[in-house]
């Protein structure tokens, strides 16, 4: 049974640990995340206790800035938390497995190729000798740059290749860099030996399998025979004979998989393995010159908290993450009597995630429970001729009570259908049926209210709360910021940054300023089931109310789009400071007006003076004054010099 102080509405004591407990932030926040006895979002970015940073002393601070929100906040010491805890769990499997070789993490640039951040996860992966994963040309471009001077770290290089793509690896490999490409079809086979040939490189080389075990969740069929990437069995052994052709068959130094993404079923993960560790132990004893096996992706973030087999979800730690992979891999291996090889992963999800915050304050709110019933509104239902289903709504208002609630609201929704078809076919007039939503509104908000200081709802009630859930209208671009939830109906922990000390009042549902009506987020997070709407504090007049979306590093800044123009929000990266408190390592300015407009093939350069040009037209015709022209001029050329988003 629900707990009774944790309803909304009820009148009890509020406390910082009523928060934590109904936004499952322990649960969700893996360490990083909690409140402080001031009621405001912290972020332990070591998991070290007293070693925290105030979110809303982050935003006010911004604000002091001239950085107002919507602002993407990154949390640097959290990626080198996420390294270091990565590569302490495979160093625990190592240890415990007897395992003779060792473990290399490669971050997939895709998950967020901001340049901040992939320097950011280089540099705190050179102690642990960590290299980067590629999927493209143009990455390849910008991770050759950046891997200067660091021949001895891994570039995997997967995705289509085209001729130069493949001229790149190669030129690449020449330089000195250890990097391998992935063939994912045998056509990239051929033009991997023309350049080796042309420019006298005896490159390293991996394949991706087509692994017969399935995937889970969202991208299940991003494994398994009918996988985009990848060679069969019957491919690889021909490639295998090519590269015996060449003399090149020590050469081909790694396989491959990929599970899946955010794989959140433990048993897909250890078949996956499996399957892939025989593939090696037979290549390896074909003559191969194998010496690494890439796991792929796959390893997941536990978005809602519940460690269970849910698509938010996963059914199991980081440690039993690495001690699956280390022992079926070593087991493998020692039945065949070949060495452990290196084993490499892609777990970009799971680096990046916690790391990034989006932070957005709330415009205003829709409620519809505001609607009262007035004796006025009384006296017009008794005193006049009104047809019968406004008096039926009256008597259903005035007699609802904890023994009839479903009975009331049966006789409410009723009386409210027979006056809007009245009203369609005209015979309700348009005072009458503002009166019809008043009497049907108030009734179900007393019927909810009922509801509230019930054990047991009954089922039909059930989804009045989010019926009558209020819309909080957030500044931000979902489509930009979190295309993910948008898309694909990801889950992301969101709560407010502040007055977490305080009972929430209201429940909302949480809507963009685009004019797209799928730009909401009406799903979140839940150690039970998911809800249907969030808890919020009532909005104060003149007092600002942010929200705050987690975990939300990885994918969402690469994915967004332009919907309406609104562009990439300010960003700024923040640390701790050695002495206590925090401070900004860097700022990312958000796209400007002007900026947006030129990604969509604008010439700006044109926009002011056509703009002039209808001000000197209007100065001329006597509709407004030369100074008021000049005041127009200058209002706008600054807002396309602004934000996209809307500012105090």
């Amino acid at each position: 049974m629900e707990n009774p102080e944790r309803k909304i509405g009820y009148s009890g004591p509020w406390n910082v640990e009523d928060s934590l407990d109904l936004y499952g932030v322990n649960a969700w926040g893996n360490g990083y995340f909690g409140i402080n006895a001031a009621g405001h979002a912290i972020v332990r970015p070591d998991w070290t206790e007293g070693r925290e940073i105030d979110l809303h002393e982050v935003v006010t601070g911004l604000a002091a800035r001239d950085l107002s929100t919507p602002v993407v906040v990154r949390f640097s010491d959290i990626l080198r938390h996420r390294l270091t805890r990565l590569r302490d769990a495979f160093a625990t499997a190592i240890a415990e497995n007897e395992y003779t070789s060792r473990y290399c993490a490669v971050f997939p640039i895709k998950v967020n190729q901001q340049r901040l951040v992939v320097e950011e996860i280089y540099g705190y992966g050179r102690e642990f000798g960590f290299g980067l994963e590629v999927g493209s040309k143009p990455e390849l471009l910008a991770v050759m740059a950046l891997t200067e001077g660091e021949s001895e770290r891994l570039i995997i290089c997967n995705g289509f290749k085209d001729d130069s793509y493949i001229e790149a690896v190669i030129l690449a490999a020449k330089l000195g860099r250890t990097i391998i490409p992935v063939v994912e079809n045998f056509s990239e086979l051929a033009l991997i030996l023309k350049h080796a040939k042309k420019y006298d490189v005896r490159p390293r080389l991996g394949v991706r399998v087509k692994l017969a075990s399935e995937g889970a969740g969202r991208w299940r069929e991003s494994s398994g025979e009918k996988s985009k990437f990848g060679l069969f069995v019957t491919e690889i052994l021909d490639l295998v004979g090519v590269l015996k052709e060449h003399g090149l068959e020590d050469c081909l130094q790694l396989v491959h998989c990929h599970p899946g993404s955010q794989l959140q079923d433990i048993r897909r993960v250890k078949d996956a393995v499996t399957e892939l560790a025989h593939v090696y132990a037979e290549l390896k004893q074909m003559g191969a010159g194998l010496q690494y096996i890439d796991i792929g992706g796959g390893l997941g973030v536990d978005y809602d908290g519940s460690r269970t087999n849910y698509e938010s979800s996963m059914n199991y730690t980081l440690a039993e993450y690495a001690s699956d992979v280390v022992y079926r891999i070593a087991n493998v291996c020692n039945a065949r009597g070949i060495d452990h090889p290196i084993i490499v992963s892609e777990s970009g999800r799971a680096i990046a995630a916690h790391h990034s915050l989006l932070i957005c304050d709330v415009l205003g709110s829709s409620q519809l429970d505001r609607f009262r019933v007035t004796d006025a509104d009384e006296q017009t239902v008794r005193g006049k001729e009104v047809p019968q289903p406004v008096q039926d709504l009256l008597d259903a208002y005035r007699s609802v009570s904890e023994r009839r609630l479903v009975e009331c609201y049966h006789d409410a929704l009723q009386a409210r259908e027979q006056a809007l078809q009245m009203f369609s076919v005209g015979y309700l007039g348009l005072e009458a049926r503002g009166l019809v939503e008043r009497l049907y509104w108030a009734t179900c908000a007393k019927i909810r209210d009922l509801c509230r200081k019930l054990d047991s709802v009954p089922e039909e009630l059930e989804g009045l709360e989010t019926i009558l859930s209020d819309i909080y209208f957030c500044n931000l671009s979902i489509f930009q910021s979190l295309p993910d939830s948008w898309a694909i109906d990801q889950l992301f922990p969101i709560m407010p940054v502040h007055r977490l000390d305080e009972r929430p009042a209201r429940t909302g549902v949480l809507a963009d300023i685009t004019c797209d009506s799928d730009g909401k987020i009406d799903h979140f997070v839940s150690l039970r089931e998911t809800k249907r709407s969030l808890e919020l504090h009532d909005l104060k007049p003149d007092e600002p109310y942010y929200i705050a979306f987690f975990l939300v590093g990885a994918y969402q800044e690469t994915l967004g789009d332009l919907h309406n123009l609104f562009g990439d929000t300010h960003v700024v990266h923040i640390k701790l400071h050695d002495e206590g408190g925090w401070w900004i390592e860097e700022t990312v300015k958000g796209d400007s007006a002007t900026e947006v407009l030129r990604y969509m093939q604008y010439d700006v350069e044109r926009l002011v003076p056509q703009f002039a040009r209808d001000c000197e037209r209007a100065v001329r015709e006597g509709r407004i004054t030369l100074p008021e022209s000049q005041a127009m001029r200058r209002f706008y050329e600054a807002e396309l010099a602004g934000y996209t988003y809307l500012e105090p």
